[in-house]
């Protein structure tokens, strides 16, 4: 059993509610856009997406197969996305373009950060 020093709770309580807040204030800034994926029969749609730095991409899974978008060098992940999950990211400076499903690697995406 893991156990949490108040310290602790304490300063992740603070990095969320920081995190929360500065999401809040680019979504009231406009600065973000989201960016849909739908994953359907064994490939993701669309497979190349234009982005910036502060956007969200969502993955929907409408296969009955489960899959994931995973960062060619592992980078992030969606982790498993049963049939009519979503997952998403936040598009942040330097990170990896290209992914890959896990369950089916000829699956593959990517996106460019203009």
């Amino acid at each position: 059993m893991m156990l949490v020093t108040r310290r602790e709770a304490i300063v992740g309580a603070v990095a969320s509610a920081t995190a929360v807040s500065l999401m809040s204030k680019m979504y009231a800034a406009g600065q973000q856009t989201r960016h849909e994926v739908k994953i359907q029969n064994f490939r993701f749609d669309p497979d190349h997406i234009q982005v910036q730095v502060g956007d969200v991409i969502r993955w929907t899974n409408e296969d009955i197969a489960p899959h994931t978008a995973t960062a060619n060098e592992l980078g992030w992940d969606t982790e498993e996305l049963a049939q009519g999950v979503s997952s998403e990211i936040i598009v942040t400076g330097g990170m990896e373009t290209s992914f890959f499903c896990t369950f089916h690697p000829h699956m593959k995406g990517s996106f460019e950060i203009v």
